[in-house]
């Protein structure tokens, strides 16, 4: 994921001033004229997102040329509202250090909701060979509003391919309101939800949920996590059993023993591990991004994006909480240096 930057450069000032397309007229902030604001290419470090708050502690670099600004063939837009408006080669003169090409592209949120976006873009060259990915994300985008962000492809292209075209290859939504996070500030709850990027091997797949206490008081866990599937398009995923353990899934997986009570003081976590096959035979194959987690009973809901590639097997295994023995605070560790 992109970092943010210390602060907003002088020149993104109009882009926080973006409101929405003219079709989203019925949403909240209708009535208020698009800002048309002319701007210099940006490095894809320096460039903050609309909606976005910057980070405090995250110095970024400033470019010290301009990129080549390369022809996009055709209008890039995605099913799922982003559209590619800008594609830049960078050159060793940029400044933009580690970057050889990026996109600058928008997202329009249709929902009734904020949302925040990962949007992965895939680079090509004219024969159509792929060149590489870049991901980025877009902060807490208002309902009816326009998201704009930038995403970076670092890294040598094989071959010495020339890029010439860019496209949209995935695009994931999550509530800001259920938003997960591993850092930054505590959420209302006193606890982060968070999931890994997991493990896969020969069809086997398990991802790891992580909970950390960051409040200030003790926060009571027993049992299993309550998950909600969904599709695409946050649609719940019905006819997958949610089985309680691993064990069905296959042997040597986290997640196998059995529940017990524990009780995490501020600065402690837990974890459990979600397993699953991706074995496709007859049938449909079920892969649904989004997973919406209650941590207890009453909880509030946390979505995570484990891509669930459950194949035809119809199963996702939970396992119990456990305390987490290897975590350790950063914020309290960095607290606690003299």
């Amino acid at each position: 994921m992109p970092r943010l930057p210390r602060a907003v450069p002088p020149v993104l000032a109009g882009f926080l001033l973006l409101t929405a397309c003219g079709s989203h007229d019925a949403s909240p902030g209708a009535g208020i004229p698009d800002v048309k604001v002319s701007v210099e290419a940006l490095c894809p470090s320096d460039y903050t997102q609309y909606g976005a708050t910057p980070s405090a502690d995250r110095p970024t670099a400033t470019p010290s040329g301009t990129p080549t600004s390369l022809p996009l063939p055709s209008p890039v837009t995605d099913d799922d509202g982003v559209r590619v408006t800008k594609l830049y080669a960078w050159g060793p003169d940029s400044g933009c250090v580690g970057v050889d090409h990026s996109a600058e592209f928008e997202i329009v949120n249709t929902t009734s909701a904020a949302a925040t976006y990962t949007v992965t873009l895939s680079f090509s060259s004219a024969s159509g060979t792929a060149a590489g990915t870049a991901e980025a994300v877009v902060e807490a985008v208002g309902p009816g509003r326009t998201g704009k962000g930038a995403a970076a492809m670092t890294g040598t292209v094989p071959g010495d391919l020339q890029v010439t075209g860019v496209k949209v290859i995935r695009v994931r939504s999550v509530p800001v309101a259920e938003a997960s996070s591993a850092s930054g500030p505590c959420p209302a709850s006193g606890v982060r939800v968070y999931a890994d990027r997991g493990d896969a091997a020969m069809g086997l797949r398990a991802v790891g949920l992580h909970l950390v206490n960051c409040g200030t008081e003790p926060y009571a866990l027993d049992g299993y996590p309550e998950l909600e599937i969904q599709d695409e398009d946050h649609n719940t995923v019905k006819g997958v059993r949610i089985l309680r353990g691993t064990q069905e899934i296959g042997g040597g997986l986290g997640g196998q023993e059995a529940p017990q009570a524990l009780t995490l003081r501020p600065g402690e976590a837990a974890r459990t591990t979600l397993a699953w096959r991706n074995t496709t035979q007859a049938g449909t194959p079920v892969n649904a991004p989004y997973a919406r987690v209650w941590a207890r009973p009453g909880a509030d809901p946390v979505m995570v994006v484990p891509e669930l590639d459950l194949g035809t097997t119809g199963r996702l295994g939970v396992g119990p909480w456990r305390r987490d023995e290897s975590y350790r605070d950063q914020d309290q560790d960095a607290t606690a240096r003299p």
